[in-house]
């Protein structure tokens, strides 16, 4: 078990302990609503590309983990396998798969 440890994430036990240099990223809700005030179908929605980080691997001797729990990063639109676990939707996705922390 891994603690999700980040006031946004309500500290949920994530029962997803990623391997290597993965991480579990929690997508951010997709924009429902345009900035000028026109509502988004669900059908039109892009996916989102930035998360919170919710778990972190071990990393590897050639390659250290530089993201940690609770940083919120971008993500490249097409990254990593989409997961559902307890009714929440998680991304997994290489380090190298993360573009930016926020």
């Amino acid at each position: 078990m891994v603690w999700a440890a980040d006031k946004n994430l309500k500290n949920d036990i994530i029962m997803i302990r990623p391997l290597g240099t993965r991480v579990v990223i929690e997508p951010k809700e997709a924009e429902t609503m345009t900035a000028g005030g026109l509502y988004i179908p669900d059908n039109a929605k892009e996916k989102p590309q930035q998360g919170a980080i919710v778990a972190v691997g071990p990393g590897s001797k050639d390659e250290p983990m530089e993201v940690k729990v609770g940083e919120t990063v971008l993500y490249g639109k097409y990254a990593g396998t989409e997961v559902t676990v307890d009714g929440k939707k998680y991304l997994i996705v290489k380090q190298s798969d993360i573009l930016a922390i926020l």
